[in-house]
């Protein structure tokens, strides 16, 4: 027995058909967004706490803007927790995922949006450092996330049903020659994840798809050693504009939600058209 499933508390549940799965879920409300100090991940902490979730916090390092998050929404009226915890870490998943169990109770909606990307450069420039870094965070810390949300969600393991939604990208389609290839490749990895694990768990009350961005404005262009990219590009995009973090937690915010409660292995691509 994993780590993460010995310390998932027993919940009653099991069995349950799927509209009293979704009623259960929605009287009580608990989401871990991870990647959450900044971007999207702080647009759609905020959204959820909005609609009524206590929501975890997730940062890797910059503990002050997920602190400042954390004060946003308790200004409000939420109740939100930062907790500081790296998704390429095995270890520290399974103890980000405890400390909310003890703090704000069993999870039902998971959002693995913690992403990186490095400089941009062709794939004949890239080692295999930067490969391991990058699958580490974007394609094996959503994975590891998953299987911690599934033991305390799914009617399997005695839980009450939930919601996964994974942050993509439009990358995954196109590519990113020149740039971002391995950037790319990891959010087809996780698209195919979506696809395979929202019908391997669709009878146990959890429901898993996906959301693309295209070109938003958010720091990580930054890393990746161009922060006014999106300006560059954004005429490419058929609307003629980049995207707001706030748009696309729209769109998360409404795969969680059960006016999606009959959606699940399937992607909303907030692009502009792209």
């Amino acid at each position: 027995m994993s780590a993460g499933l010995h310390g998932a508390r027993d919940r009653a549940g099991r069995g349950r058909d799927p509209l009293t799965t979704m009623t259960a879920v929605s009287s009580n409300r608990v989401a871990i967004i991870t990647g959450a100090s900044r971007g999207i991940g702080a647009a759609t902490a905020r959204l959820a706490a909005k609609n009524g979730y206590a929501v975890g916090v997730n940062y890797r390092s910059n503990r002050d803007a997920a602190e400042r998050v954390v004060a946003d929404i308790e200004q409000v009226g939420g109740q939100a927790i930062a907790i500081g915890a790296d998704v390429a870490s095995e270890v520290e998943i399974v103890r980000l995922f405890d400390t909310v169990d003890d703090t704000l109770g069993p999870v039902t909606a998971l959002v693995n949006n913690a992403g990186i990307l490095e400089q941009q450069m062709r794939v004949d420039q890239m080692d295999a450092g930067r490969l391991s870094r990058v699958f580490a965070t974007n394609v094996i810390g959503p994975f590891l996330c998953a299987r911690e949300a599934i033991q305390r969600m799914s009617t399997r393991h005695g839980g009450v049903g939930g919601a996964i939604v994974n942050v993509s990208s439009v990358a995954a389609r196109l590519g990113s020659p020149g740039e971002y290839v391995d950037y790319a490749a990891s959010k087809g990895a996780l698209d195919t994840m979506t696809v395979g694990l929202a019908k391997e768990i669709a009878d146990e009350g959890i429901r898993v798809n996906t959301v693309r961005p295209g070109f938003i404005y958010t720091d990580i262009h930054a890393s990746g050693g161009e922060p006014n990219r999106v300006d560059r590009v954004k005429h490419f995009v058929p609307m003629r504009r980049g995207g707001q973090a706030e748009e696309v937690a729209e769109a998360i915010l409404w795969l969680l939600s059960n006016h999606a409660s009959y959606t699940t292995g399937t992607f909303i691509d907030v692009a502009g058209g792209n």
